[in-house]
């Protein structure tokens, strides 16, 4: 008699409700040893039907290959404003038309600071800069970074803006030390996000 356990059949496999089907997201990755678990929060939201756009920083490819997110999200993945061939036109225009939201994950001090003082020098701050659809930050940083004043009034200025945070939490960071400025965890990010969309139709319906 086998002791191998048995595989569940299809309809006996835990399913991922498609709630946020129709939601189109954008994730601009930052770069930061928190990138990794920007996997999970994309994996999540296609399994919950949402379609995924990732955009990279040139900082972010050194922590995560571009080849992980595609796979996940069965999209490209948009790393340049000056890509080789670009049938998109105006890309960093184009990809926010089409987005409920825009998620900055993990949003490194450098980011929120270019964008807090209107600096767009690569694709994903043009892309923010240019936003046209609710863009959500989950800052990620040294404790020390985060509680810079400097820092600090980045972040009240986004949100003086208009612009959504969740996180960051405490915990433990990457620099060995305990304190704020540790990733929101995945299940909490989703959460935001989820709870984001769903507060208004999905543009693709009213197209």
């Amino acid at each position: 008699m086998s002791l191998r356990p048995r595989r569940k059949e299809a309809s006996q496999r835990e399913t991922v409700p498609e709630d946020l089907a129709d939601y189109e997201v954008v994730v601009g990755v930052c770069g930061g040893i928190a990138a990794y678990k920007i996997c999970s929060v994309v994996s999540e939201l296609v399994q919950r039907g949402a379609g995924v756009q990732v955009v990279m920083t040139r900082a972010a490819r050194k922590f995560i290959g571009p080849v992980t997110f595609q796979a996940l999200t069965a999209r490209p993945v948009f790393k340049t404003m000056w890509p080789a061939h670009d049938e998109r036109g105006q890309q960093h225009i184009q990809l926010t038309e089409a987005a409920d939201l825009m998620l900055v994950a993990p949003a490194s001090a450098n980011m929120i600071g270019k964008v807090a003082h209107g600096i767009a020098d690569d694709l994903l701050s043009t892309m923010i800069m240019s936003a046209d659809c609710p863009v959500m930050f989950a800052p990620s940083m040294n404790d020390r970074m985060w509680n810079n004043p400097v820092v600090q009034a980045n972040v009240a200025a986004l949100q003086q803006a208009g612009h959504l945070f969740v996180g960051p939490e405490e915990g433990w960071l990457a620099c060995r030390t305990v304190g704020a400025g540790r990733l929101a965890e995945p299940p909490t990010i989703i959460e935001a996000v989820a709870r984001q969309l769903r507060s208004d139709t999905p543009r693709r319906s009213a197209e």
